[in-house]
């Protein structure tokens, strides 16, 4: 079973080779922990799971590493501004290691949440000083790096195909023309090693060759990666927002100290964007998981919503939208209930086929909207059992399993009398009402879905 996925660094489509017969060495970017993970920054984390889903359904063994960064990431890519944990740590109030460890969990609760696979090795950017400091010196030594005031810096120059992940030799870049160069020597170099500033304390700070500092963004993922992938590996995963500084760099680096591109397919996710913007932490439109859970929606039906769009789509939000994959998603359920107690058997001949179209789709580039449209084409033409899409469902992760057994909770009295008002008012045609009785469910966490014979109530 051939899988293809679309390599960043080739810009096509190609079929997956890896390095070892039957293994995959996956790198994914983590978080900078010094705020919530909003849910666009979800969407490349879903896309990751899926990625490793449909590696492990075709017998792949996967290692699956993830770098926590808990220093080095300045609020501008460009090298300056603040260093993002310092100003967690003065907006909470906190030491920034405090700061790391509480959103750092948050984070693994939302993994958790949305029934993503946790990686095997977790490695944050501060247990690694050592390794980091230690690929410096080898690019320094290899004649890639030249120090100015406030720190060490990589010389693109150096690199004859510098950019070609994000095809930046095309691009016209200026010196100067965009970002303070400062005292760079080209416009894309990039931080090495920042030195702490002289007028200013700082929590995260270490010694080195080169002064009192810590290290660059980049170099994190490029040493670690490194350590525990081994110099080329095979598949680099993020958001596509990554493409143009954070990976670029970290194949320069890779490029810089051993001559070779670290990872043999780069492949990215595309935004969330609301109201036609991309979702940040800095604007109005941050939405955390938490922010849905407030709401009455399911986690899960947003990893539902993610699956309907190709990962990569750049995929719009609306409450609208996320509210119908919820009840696609009890629907879903629901289907599975019936499966459980059909007697229906499947012929071999259509349950062959049916696995063979599905494992053609996700393994198309994770064509996971196709899949999910295959699923309930069979379950309308009752051409799938329980134990198929129980099969299906590694892949898409929406723990059909654990919702095989509908709720049996007592309906309280008074959630019961709003019931029966909706009832007699859909009787009466009044929707007016239906509807306002409805949302008044909601408010008190409850659901009401209009079913043969009457409605299904169900507890948020």
């Amino acid at each position: 079973m051939k899988i293809k996925l679309f390599n960043t660094l080739t810009k096509q489509v190609e079929e997956f080779k890896p390095i070892k017969k039957n293994m995959v060495g996956l790198y994914t970017c983590g978080p900078t922990v010094y705020n919530y993970a909003h849910i666009g920054n979800l969407r490349t984390y879903v896309f990751e799971d899926i990625l490793k889903r449909v590696l492990k359904y075709n017998d792949y063994k996967v290692n699956h590493v993830m770098n926590i960064t808990d220093v080095g990431h300045l609020t501008d890519d460009a090298d300056a501004g603040e260093d993002k944990m310092e100003k967690g740590s003065k907006r909470e109030g906190k030491k920034a290691l405090d700061v790391a460890r509480f959103f750092t969990e948050a984070f693994e609760n939302d993994l958790e949440d949305l029934n993503i696979l946790s990686p095997n090795i977790w490695c944050k950017a501060t247990d690694h000083i050592e390794e980091q400091k230690n690929f410096i010196k080898k690019l320094e030594k290899k004649g890639f790096t030249y120090t100015t005031s406030d720190g060490v810096y990589f010389n693109t120059s150096k690199l004859k195909d510098y950019g070609k992940l994000a095809n930046l030799q095309n691009q016209e870049l200026q010196a100067g023309k965009r970002i303070d160069m400062g005292e760079k020597k080209n416009q894309t170099d990039f931080a090495l090693w920042k030195f702490s500033p002289k007028k200013e304390t700082r929590q995260m700070e270490w010694e080195s060759p080169w002064g009192i500092g810590f290290p660059g963004w980049h170099i994190e993922c490029s040493a670690m990666s490194e350590k525990y992938l081994g110099k080329t590996f095979d598949i680099h995963c993020g958001g596509i927002d990554h493409i143009p500084v954070h990976h670029t760099n970290e194949i320069a680096q890779g490029e810089g100290k051993n001559g070779k591109i670290p990872a043999n397919y780069w492949i990215h996710g595309e935004f969330l964007v609301i109201n036609k913007g991309k979702m940040a932490k800095s604007d109005d439109n941050f939405l955390t998981l938490q922010t849905l859970k407030d709401k009455n929606i399911n986690p899960l039906a947003y990893r539902y919503f993610l699956l309907q769009t190709h990962y990569r789509k750049q995929l719009d939000f609306s409450w609208q939208a996320l509210k119908a994959a919820q009840t696609g998603l009890n629907n879903l359920y629901s289907k599975a209930r019936e499966l459980k107690n059909s007697t229906v058997v499947i012929p071999t001949a259509v349950e062959g086929s049916l696995k063979n179209k599905f494992t053609d789709f996700i393994n198309d580039d994770l064509n996971i909207p196709n899949a999910l449209a295959l699923i309930w084409e069979s379950i309308k033409k009752k051409e799938i059992d329980l134990k198929t899409l129980l099969e299906f469902d590694e892949v898409l992760g929406l723990n059909i399993r654990n919702n095989l057994e509908e709720s049996k909770e007592e309906i309280p009295k008074n959630i019961q009398k709003i019931t029966d008002e909706r009832k007699k008012a859909r009787k009466n045609k009044d929707w007016e009402k239906s509807d306002e009785l409805r949302d008044k469910l909601q408010e008190l966490k409850y659901k009401v879905e209009d079913v043969n014979g009457g409605q299904k109530i169900t507890k948020l």
